[in-house]
């Protein structure tokens, strides 16, 4: 196998040949990996001028600054090398099928006199394996039935045929209780214990007619002998095998070794099922839920679920039973896809476990969705956003006539207010009542304070205002390079309307809804937040000042004098016509009476 580097300009210098590609990003790091029947017709798809719709391999496309191939000799080989290589590198973009779980196995040992027994781990040198069940439950009662059918040792002694003939062991109770022959004393012979132990073999490889006949046989001859005690037990042995088998038996006895895999999904995932068949018995089945990470087909992600499955779970099985056609060969298997008869309906049955798996997964996550959830992804609806907005942050300001600015900033998550993030604003380099150079401020200040303390920012940001608000709020997302990172909006007070950047035409959402009412709640808290801290600042300043103790100047008054002359020093300094100008002559010479008098 050829492995060749490129960048991406240089994608057409590849060959049309089988093989796997490699996408690195500017860490180097390999952000995908993909297998091609024609690698230079495939890789250059991603490149061409035609806008991809799915958005992931957009944001893919932006990330790849080199990329690498490996020429393989068929498809197959391709197939196998780009399962192998997405398990060992996990790519951020490829869907895995990866499965934690541990699954029991039966066990053979490998010595005289070899146990069976069920174990999780495993060891080629210890003995020979059958499974994994998927099922306990299945698994143990073939592990009853065996225990019923052979009288096999569980002891842990060394039955050496040096340590036996030295009769170093005894018979333990098991012996006495007709549950072991006691190999261990030399009172059952290897060659019949090995007969027993391939009995057992052809039982787990799922094959029980030649067991049957076995006992069968061994019934008949006892008969014959008139060791009618031992025809009997021989007969129970086969009653046993019969009713495991008709149990076990779902299908026509006459399909033997196949696997069936099929696959439902939508665009966010798929939901495969896998069922093994031996002598007309499901010996193995198993759901399996897949996210989608890119524009991946049902039929690519078949295609490695069959190879996958089939090696995890040992399948020796020549033919697969599905429901898609697969374009993609995979070697020495023969891939049906069948249309009537009993390997149709097995297909259904197949299919219908995987739609219910399907709609129980689907339940699951809807029982564990929020009222506040549902609301939080409507928004994301309304809003076309990419994400879900936990994180919300709302900014409004407040002056009166340009007295005592400040602002607060409310924070919102889950949908709950998270009011230890609220944050007051005095506004500092703003004189006047400017509201758009306010809300510059403020934003500019939050957001570079944040990235400075690499403090988490919000999924979405709403202003208390319109388009100029908002557009004031655009200019300092710009200057910290956050423009287009973070979703943001503005919220009219008047219709309820909701502004986005660089769209003049407000967004109208339904007064009813809920996504809606959230937004006016988290603007509204804003607001009250604004209007408590811009009342405790002038009342502090007011009380500062005195000017509200004076008889016949009140509040408004208090503040159309503090907004024009700025300090209570600049109205003492100020004559009593500079003074009536503002507030008029009767309260003008009040105002100069008392100043008079405290001097």
């Amino acid at each position: 196998m050829d492995s060749v580097r490129l960048l991406p300009s240089e994608r057409l210098q590849l060959p049309n040949e089988p093989g796997v590609y490699r996408f690195f990003n500017k860490e180097q790091e390999i952000i995908y990996v993909g297998k091609a029947k024609d690698l230079k017709k495939r890789v250059s798809s991603y490149f061409n001028k035609i806008k991809h719709e799915n958005r992931k391999t957009q944001r893919l496309v932006k990330e790849i600054v080199a990329l690498e191939v490996t020429i393989v000799g068929s498809e197959y080989e391709a197939l196998l090398l780009e399962n192998n290589l997405i398990k060992q590198l996990r790519p951020r973009y490829n869907v895995m099928l990866r499965d934690d779980k541990s699954y029991p196995f039966i066990c053979i040992t490998k010595e005289r006199f070899p146990q069976v027994f069920s174990t999780r781990r495993t060891h080629k040198n210890w003995g020979e394996y059958y499974g994994p069940f998927t099922n306990v439950k299945p698994m143990y009662t073939i592990l009853d039935l065996v225990k019923k059918l052979f009288k096999l040792r569980n002891c842990k002694y060394n039955l050496s045929e040096e340590n036996i003939q030295k009769k170093k062991y005894k018979v333990c109770l098991e012996y006495h209780i007709g549950n072991c022959k006691g190999p261990c004393a030399g009172l059952q012979s290897e060659q019949e214990y090995m007969a027993d132990i391939e009995q057992i073999r052809l039982i787990l490889k799922g094959k029980v007619k030649p067991v049957k006949e076995h006992f069968a046989q061994k019934m008949k001859v006892a008969a014959e002998q008139l060791a009618f005690e031992e025809a009997q037990h021989y007969k129970e042995c086969l009653e046993l095998l019969n009713n495991y088998h008709a149990k076990s038996l779902v299908v026509n006895p006459k399909l033997d070794d196949l696997d069936i895999c099929t696959i439902v999904g939508d665009e966010k995932e798929a939901f495969i099922n896998y069922i093994r068949i031996k002598s007309g018995m499901i010996i193995l089945a198993r759901n399996m839920a897949v996210q989608k990470k890119m524009n991946e087909t049902n039929e690519d992600i078949l295609t490695m679920a069959i190879v996958e499955l089939r090696a995890q779970f040992h399948s020796e099985a020549t033919e697969v039973l599905t429901n898609l056609e697969l374009t993609w060969p995979i070697n020495e298997l023969t891939i049906t896809l069948p249309k009537i008869g009993d390997k149709r309906k097995l297909v259904d049955m197949s299919l219908k476990n995987a739609l219910f798996y399907k709609k129980e997964k689907l339940d699951a996550k809807q029982s564990k969705i929020t009222p506040a959830d549902k609301v939080l992804e409507q928004i994301r609806k309304d809003l076309r956003l990419k994400i879900a907005p936990v994180h919300i942050e709302c900014f409004d300001n407040s002056n009166i006539q340009g007295t005592n600015p400040v602002a607060s900033m409310v924070c919102f998550k889950k949908g709950k207010p998270s009011k230890k993030d609220y944050r007051k604003f005095h506004v500092k380099t703003v004189e006047g009542p400017d509201d758009f150079a306010s809300m510059r401020e403020i934003v500019l200040r939050r957001y570079k304070r944040q990235i400075e303390e690499s403090n988490p920012l919000p999924d979405l940001i709403v202003i208390d205002g319109g388009k100029g608000q908002l557009s004031a709020a655009c200019e300092s997302l710009k200057e910290l390079k956050l423009y287009g990172k973070i979703p943001i909006i503005g919220i009219a007070k008047r219709l309820e309307e909701l502004y986005v950047p660089e769209d003049s035409l407000p967004l109208h959402i339904d007064k009813r809804s809920p996504s809606l009412k959230l937004l006016q709640r988290i603007r509204d808290e804003a607001h009250r937040f604004a209007i408590t801290f811009h009342r405790d600042t002038r009342s502090q300043k007011s009380f500062q000042t005195g000017l509200e103790d004076i008889p016949g100047i009140g509040e408004k008054t208090a503040d159309k004098l503090l907004a024009h002359f700025k300090s209570l020093k600049k109205i003492q300094e100020a004559n009593e016509k500079e003074i009536a100008e503002v507030i008029g002559e009767s309260k003008a010479s009040l105002l100069i009476e008392f100043l008079r008098q405290r001097k």
